[in-house]
């Protein structure tokens, strides 16, 4: 599966809901190639091993909100069941309840990708601060350019002496 290799498809899966970046049961099975029913069965069989902050089940605000941002396709694809939303702790936890046969080179990949993903919002963050930085620091450097320019435009309209021949 190419998944592993590339990365981007396990990219495009992570999304932000509670604050938090996961991973929907839908894209894991997918990930894992089980099916989603067999991947929620098994954590349901093991659910001491996923607390809250490891994995919780989406309320109908969400599901609509993953929904219209076209994370999964239609309620269809649900088959009727809450989705699960899997942190990283909970990916990494569920290495310890699937046996498939790629599960675990599947489970680095997705680990991978979420240090990834993680070490991009880092850089995003401090671009974001030099670039307030910059702001602040050309805020300062043209304040009296600023300021000129409002007191001209302020001034009010004196009466001027006219310039050239006069008849």
């Amino acid at each position: 599966m190419e998944i592993v290799k590339g990365g981007n498809e396990i990219a495009n899966a992570i999304i932000q809901l509670r604050g938090e970046r996961v991973i929907l049961d839908v894209h894991l099975s997918g990930l894992y190639e089980v099916e989603t029913r067999i991947l929620k069965q098994q954590v349901r069989r093991n659910l001491d091993r996923f607390p809250e902050d490891f994995m919780f089940l989406l309320n109908d605000s969400e599901i609509d909100l993953v929904i219209s941002q076209n994370v999964i396709p239609n309620k269809k694809v649900l088959g009727g069941a809450r989705p699960m939303a899997f942190t990283e702790q909970g990916v990494a936890m569920l290495s310890s309840v699937l046996r498939s046969k790629n599960a675990i080179q599947v489970n680095i990949a997705i680990m991978r990708t979420f240090v990834h993903v993680r070490r991009l919002l880092e850089t995003n963050k401090e671009l974001s601060r030099k670039i307030n930085e910059l702001e602040d620091k050309y805020d300062e450097q043209f304040k009296l350019v600023f300021e000129t320019i409002k007191r001209l435009v302020n001034q009010p309209n004196e009466p001027r002496t006219q310039i050239g021949y006069k008849k």
